[in-house]
């Protein structure tokens, strides 16, 4: 029974970063369609849109928290690793559940004081100079972003524990790149 919730637990996170990839993609759509509109408007018309450039920067803060937990869950991030791989795999696996601990317990404390911090804007109802949007949104996409890292660490951990082929641990060279 608890094979089978770890299985739909991996299922539904690979849902869920397949959801936040296609939001990414339409948020990058609308960021750009709302570039190119301030562009015309400013050297067409001779006005821009009052906020655009804020609400840019905004989509793309977004953009770049909600990316890193699918950049987290799909093992895709940077890592420095060149001295690890020469380790024997005790050790190198020793070190990939330290990175994991460290991982999910940066990216927890961030994402509980993000939580603190956002709460706080809503509760305020702080809006942004320009645009007037509520700057608990911004805020909570940081939010969203490390919880979603945190979360996906601890899956990809307890896949580990259960033995699940692509989890975050080493198996063999392969698992680790050391093979092509």
């Amino acid at each position: 029974m608890k094979e089978k919730s770890i299985i739909g637990l991996e299922r539904a996170f690979e849902w869920l970063m397949r959801l936040i990839e296609v939001i990414i993609g339409y948020a990058l759509m609308f960021a750009v369609g709302l570039n190119f509109a301030n562009v015309v408007d400013r050297y067409v018309i001779g006005h821009s849109i009052l906020g655009a450039d804020e609400v840019e920067v905004f989509i793309m803060l977004g953009m770049t928290f909600l990316g890193a937990a699918v950049v987290a869950w799909r093992k895709k991030h940077l890592r420095m690793d060149v001295l690890a791989k020469l380790f024997p795999m005790p050790v190198q696996i020793f070190l990939r559940a330290a990175e994991m601990v460290l991982f999910a317990s940066l990216t927890g404390v961030v994402a509980v004081e993000s939580w603190s911090y956002t709460l706080q804007m809503f509760r305020l109802g702080v809006t942004s100079n320009t645009a007037g949007l509520a700057m608990w949104i911004p805020h909570g996409t940081v939010m969203v972003g490390f919880s979603l890292m945190a979360l996906a660490v601890i899956v990809r951990g307890l896949l580990s524990l259960r033995g699940k082929k692509g989890a975050d641990l080493p198996e063999n060279d392969h698992d680790m790149g050391l093979k092509p």
